[in-house]
């Protein structure tokens, strides 16, 4: 009788439904996975594959990473191939059929937004690591990050209909919190709209052409291909002629080069973090703040 009842209990805890426990949500990027906690707040576990420290064009595909999608619920990916180098693998590897390309445990967040940089002609390796459907860095402009919350929200309330009601309001609670700094941040760097800056990858479309600065070159002659000398000469050149101040970079990118391009443009070069340091639970919004702060100060 007490082995019947013992799998009876057992059988239960397997089936125990959704809404008793939390959403298991994997991000791809730290950015995506601080969102996320914003959006479910206490119902989600949230972990993040990439770390803040990484580019996430390059992260390692170890075997754990595919065990914490076998867990998942939730799978939120950049998308616009950003992560096709290394999370196919992990996908199949995870064996969990609803995080799988088209599974609703699986969204690409890049389907909620309006991509810039789309290639109008034929792409292939020659141009370096150009995306066929745009440009994938759309997370550091506030104004995309709006849409990506409402959209991990609907996500989060179909697969947990139950708390439907808490996700949303969440969601709305920091898309009042995010607009709020959106206006401090804005306000902070008004004086710094019409610049023009130098990036080391082509990777601040989005962050440019929300805070009103201008990228007139980048220090990468093709994204994801290193500076050899003569494209170095050409960037001085572009930097003395439109009077660079600041060449600006992710903390991830070598800083020889820019230092160099620096020194000889009379600019300065400024690292901003690239994704939050979710592993010390910094918030999307502190994030942000950082990245204005840092650029306030050079502009």
């Amino acid at each position: 009788m007490t082995r019947w009842v013992a799998l009876l209990i057992a059988l239960c805890v397997s089936i125990v439904p959704l809404r008793a426990r939390a959403l298991t949500v994997v991000a791809t990027t730290p950015d995506l996975a601080a969102l996320s906690k914003a959006v479910g707040r206490g119902h989600v576990k949230v972990t993040a594959l990439g770390l803040h420290t990484q580019d996430p064009h390059w992260v390692d595909p170890r075997p754990h990473l595919a065990l914490d999608l076998a867990r998942a619920d939730l799978l939120l990916v950049t998308g616009a191939d950003l992560e096709t180098s290394w999370l196919p693998t992990l996908q199949v590897g995870s064996r969990n059929r609803e995080i799988q390309i088209g599974g609703r445990g699986f969204l690409d967040c890049s389907s909620l937004v309006e991509l810039r940089n789309v290639p109008t002609g034929k792409v292939d390796r020659a141009q370096g690591d150009v995306h066929p459907t745009g440009d994938p860095h759309y997370m550091l402009d506030p104004r995309s990050v709006e849409r990506v919350a409402v959209g991990i929200a609907k996500r989060m309330a179909a697969l947990d209909p139950p708390r439907k009601a808490e996700y949303l309001e969440n969601t709305r609670v920091f898309l009042q919190e995010l607009r709020k700094a959106r206006k401090r941040w804005e306000e902070r760097l008004k004086a710094a709209r019409g610049a023009e800056i130098i990036s080391y990858h082509a990777s601040l479309t989005y962050l440019a052409d929300w805070l009103g600065v201008r990228v007139v070159e980048t220090v990468e002659p093709r994204p994801g291909i290193p500076p050899n000398p003569r494209h170095v000469a050409h960037v001085v050149e572009v930097a003395r002629a439109h009077k660079v101040r600041v060449i600006l970079q992710e903390s991830w990118y070598p800083t020889t080069t820019s230092r160099l391009i620096a020194k000889k443009a009379a600019a300065s070069l400024v690292q901003i973090p690239g994704m939050p340091n979710f592993p010390a639970s910094q918030s999307y919004i502190a994030f942000m703040n950082d990245i204005v702060e840092r650029v306030a100060k050079a502009l």
